[in-house]
């Protein structure tokens, strides 16, 4: 059976999305029985042209060379999948988006003039078309790893669509929103974290941004009505993927 040529690239974030696939570890070398990786930098020295059969990219898009590469991905690139946070709502980066990034660059570098950035960090789904989005901050390996096999068998790939509650029934959790009243967004987040936050007693944070048909406002509403301040309603929602549609709608009511 022929490999799958795979590149991992990234763009605007820390690393930590790319780095889940090497700490697959085992995993990971049994998979390469199937897959090469042909362009990885955080993995190998050397990179191969593409064309490529699957191609992962990591982090948001902020600069205009950032989007001629990203077409050119796309370009070289059966299939394009967006791999957390940053990838697939712009994640932290994305928190500049309300802020003056002309300041920033007064502030931080000595010629602000040579930093050529975009007005928006924005997730790559914004300049090209992207096949598949796996959630996360970082991604989860175990999904990454699913997402894989589903390919080498031939099968379409299935990600969760649920929220993070029904993650919490599945494991016996306290329902902390409802029982002890805490900011969670668990309700509205999509699936794939186990629940992390919530089985330590621990609002979720929105990590894997937006299930579907998140309806964010019902949240807001039932948030509101536990007195949780407006400035902490706002940034609860605009951590991880504030600059996901439809968590921006919540944002932008409190600016």
């Amino acid at each position: 059976m022929r490999k799958l040529k795979v590149a991992v690239f990234k763009f605007s974030s820390c690393d930590g999305c790319q780095l889940q696939f090497l700490n697959m570890e085992e995993e990971l070398l049994r998979l390469m029985d199937n897959i090469e990786f042909a362009l990885f930098y955080e993995a190998r020295r050397f990179a191969e042209p593409g064309p490529y059969d699957i191609t992962f990219v990591e982090g948001s898009v902020s600069t205009p060379h950032e989007v001629e590469l990203l077409a050119k991905l796309r370009e070289d690139s059966k299939l394009v999948v967006a791999v957390g946070a940053c990838a697939t709502s712009g994640g932290i980066q994305a928190l500049r988006n309300w802020a003056d990034v002309e300041e920033f660059k007064r502030q931080v570098y000595p010629r602000p003039e040579w930093i050529e950035v975009l007005k928006n960090a924005e997730p790559p789904s914004k300049y090209i078309r992207v096949d598949y989005e796996i959630r996360g901050c970082p991604v989860s390996k175990e999904q990454l790893m699913l997402f894989v096999l589903q390919l080498l068998k031939g099968k379409t790939p299935s990600l969760p669509v649920d929220s993070v509650c029904l993650e919490c029934k599945r494991k016996g959790n306290v329902c902390v929103l409802v029982v002890r009243g805490m900011p969670c967004l668990g309700p509205v987040t999509m699936s794939g974290c186990g629940a992390l936050c919530p089985s330590y007693s621990r609002g979720c944070y929105g990590c894997y941004g937006p299930m579907a048909d998140s309806r964010p406002a019902v949240l807001n509403k039932r948030l509101k009505e536990l007195n949780i301040r407006p400035k902490d309603i706002q940034l609860l929602f605009k951590q991880f993927t504030g600059w996901s549609k439809e968590f921006r709608g919540v944002i932008d009511e409190y600016e």
